[in-house]
């Protein structure tokens, strides 16, 4: 996109420039110094924002903070109260003059970092154009001379930004562009064109209406929050690699509609029928698996227009923005969301934006009580994501400026605490309270951080690698392949199978405020055999340790048992003994399974759902599917919330949906469960990845024809 292009090259003119100003410039004076912080792996940053009454706090002392991990009191070693002065020019360090240069440059925790992003397709041309000079004025009084800033657009990668002092490119961009194009008539992105030439929503001489009138529109509509989110995630991510501190960032939006699954959307067209599932198949362009999502396509064709079609029918956006909010949180970045608009009466016009179609022919229009609830929505988003942030939303209001000022105030003062951890260096996301003994006194501060494991604090890593960073991928296809060689080699049938999931059910409950170990087995024949009777024994270095006993029902292959263990276990490697006894013979198997440490788990009990099952989840211990199945995995977890994705075999995402959720059961046991429709894919291996906190489970299976 062109302000996107002109965002990244006006950054870098801006760093060249820097340099050029030097040569001319006086030595820069040093800085003063400031306190060493020992960086041992168990030390932890936290900074804090104290308000009372919406003004900050500035006369505290340490005594009056008190710093939790866990619940657990920590002892606060460093204390730094530091006011940041913005609005005079910035002389003093050098300008960073090369992207590694200034990622080093914002480690320092004296220094705020900004990124300014800019959501082209949901902000207005005219909103656009009012909200320059506010915005202006606003990073010239909030930037100080030690501040960084950076500017996004979703056409852009989070590792494409550069932090810089300077603002000049970025404030002749703002002041110059109309950048905005949520209204704008002609599409400007290929794509688009395309969806509005696939189904331009023009009748036939003998139709009052066309069969087609609005798709277009609510594809196109639906992708771009889809590249909204995309950004807003990826920009997450990459903000946690940069630093501990807080990251802020200022989010030019009119808001979000969240867009759900929408069955309308994929109705069946005259001559078209329903759109086809999209398939996976070998991309001529680089040889790699692709199942030709056309969401990030520009082929003019209208089977590609079909298979966005489907997949953007799936989204499932409200469950995608808590993601976010989950990865905002252990990044410590605070979003500051601005609606440019000011107060508004109508969220869209008569006939909404990306229009497709003219006059009688345009989309279809929109009644006053569907526009106030998109108006309703568009601001909750925002609100939302300010809240879970720790940020603040403007909304709704023609003050603009005054607005900023609240940011300024709230980005301008803060203490710096830092603290030894007593929590152990397990590579899991560890939850921080600050509170101040001061009555009436409101806080803002990190709400948590990714502690490094034990392996990476002996190499002198900071944490594990996680998507999005550098060496994630290598990490990822690592694992990946290592998951995938699970998978049984034998294609052929087998009288009797075992699948063995191991993991631990949450504290309480009568175990000492500790988690209990659990394992469960599911059993499959290989025949509907009436009165499959069902022993498993649990054992640990040749002594039974737990068992279980069941039947499995006539009609039915499959059974899924817990296995009842006679006393506490530990993490350990384990065997499952499996014996099936028939009116026809008897059958065992033997299964290794390893516990892992308490909170993680090792493999997911699945279940099929589809025309073999009588459309009802059953579990199953054959991890072969077919395209007409729906993939249903549950991990054992402990966590409030849980997402999954689908990987191919090396690791990369698809963007085909997976619902996740997390369920109790009544025995205690908390799952992460993850559920997908598997007609879109090829045969092959793929996985499905269940995040639950920091804690990510890799689910191979094995797509078969």
């Amino acid at each position: 996109m062109r302000l996107s292009a002109a965002i990244a090259i006006g950054a870098s003119v801006a760093v060249l420039a820097a340099g050029q100003d030097q040569q001319q410039a006086p030595p820069p004076q040093p800085p003063p110094p400031v306190p060493t912080f020992r960086a041992e792996a168990n030390y932890v940053r936290v900074d804090v924002y104290p308000t009372m009454d919406g003004a900050p706090v500035t006369d505290l002392r340490v005594e009056d903070f008190e710093v939790s991990e866990d619940r657990v009191l920590q002892k606060v070693e460093q204390f730094e109260r530091v006011v940041i002065a913005g609005g005079a020019g910035q002389p003093g360090r050098p300008e960073p003059n090369t992207v590694e240069e200034s990622r080093r440059a914002v480690q320092d925790p004296r220094a705020r970092v900004f990124v300014l992003f800019l959501d082209l397709k949901h902000v207005e041309g005219d909103a656009s154009r009012t909200i320059a000079k506010p915005l202006v004025k606003a990073l010239n009084t909030l930037i100080g001379p030690d501040d960084y800033v950076a500017a996004m657009t979703p056409g852009m990668s989070a590792r494409d930004i550069t932090f810089a002092r300077r603002r000049t490119s970025i404030e002749g961009l703002l002041s110059r562009e109309w950048w905005g194009e949520r209204d704008r008539v002609n599409f400007s992105d290929p794509v688009e064109n395309q969806y509005a030439s696939c189904y331009p929503g023009i009748p036939k001489s003998d139709q009052f209406e066309a069969p087609d009138k609005g798709i277009a529109q609510e594809m196109i509509l639906r992708r771009r929050e889809k590249q909204t989110l995309d950004a807003l995630e990826d920009l997450a991510g990459f903000l946690r690699d940069v630093r501990e501190e807080r990251k802020a960032v200022i989010t030019i939006t009119d808001g979000w509609l969240l867009y759900g699954p929408n069955r309308n959307l994929a109705r069946p067209l005259e001559n078209i029928g329903a759109p086809p599932v999209p398939g996976i198949n070998i991309d001529p362009r680089n040889g790699k698996l692709t199942n030709k999502d056309t969401v990030n396509r520009t082929d003019n064709t209208l089977a590609s227009c079909e298979s966005d079609r489907y997949v953007l029918s799936e989204l499932n956006n409200d469950q995608r923005m808590r993601t976010i909010f989950d990865e905002a949180n252990r990044a410590n970045v605070s979003f500051y969301p601005i609606d440019p608009r000011g107060l508004v009466v109508f969220d869209e016009q008569i006939v909404p934006a990306a229009g497709v179609g003219s006059g009688v022919f345009a989309n279809p229009t929109v009644s006053p009580e569907v526009d106030r609830a998109r108006l309703v929505g568009r601001s909750s988003s925002l609100r939302n994501l300010a809240e879970a942030t720790d940020g603040l939303a403007i909304v709704g209001t023609n003050n603009i400026e005054k607005g900023f000022r609240r940011i300024i105030d709230d980005m301008s003062a803060y203490y710096l605490l830092g603290y030894y951890s007593t929590g152990k260096l397990d590579g899991r996301f560890h939850s921080i309270r600050v509170r101040v003994k001061r009555p009436g006194v409101d806080v803002r501060a990190r709400r948590g951080y990714l502690a490094p494991s034990a392996a990476d604090a002996a190499r002198g890593l900071p944490k594990a690698p996680t998507p999005g960073a550098p060496g994630a991928e290598n990490a990822i296809a690592t694992a990946a392949a290592a998951a995938v060689a699970t998978l049984p080699a034998a294609a052929r049938d087998q009288p009797l199978r075992v699948h063995v999931t191991a993991g631990w059910r949450p504290a309480g409950g009568g175990t000492g405020g500790q988690p209990q170990a659990g394992f469960w087995t599911v059993t499959e024949v290989a025949d509907r055999i009436p009165g499959s009777e069902i022993e498993a024994l649990l054992t640990h270095r040749g002594e039974v340790v737990g068992s279980a006993r069941g039947r499995i029902t006539p009609g039915a292959v499959s059974l899924l048992m817990p296995i009842e263990a006679t006393g506490r276990l530990d993490a350990g490697d384990y065997q499952v003994r499996v014996r099936s006894q028939t009116p026809s013979g008897v059958e065992t198997l033997t299964v290794p399974v390893t516990l892992p440490a308490p909170s993680s788990a090792s493999g997911a009990v699945y279940m099929r759902r589809g025309p073999s099952s009588g459309n009802k989840d059953l579990p199953t211990a054959d991890l072969r599917y077919r395209r007409s199945d729906r993939l249903h995995v549950e991990v054992p977890s402990a966590a409030a919330m849980a997402t999954a994705r689908l990987l191919d075999r090396t690791g990369k995402p698809f963007p085909v949906p997976v619902a996740s959720m997390m369920r109790d059961d009544a025995d205690g046991s908390r799952w992460a469960s993850a559920e997908v429709s598997l007609a879109p894919l090829a045969p092959g291996d793929y996985l499905v990845e269940v995040s639950a906190d920091s804690t990510r489970t890799l689910v191979p299976f094995r797509l078969v024809p």
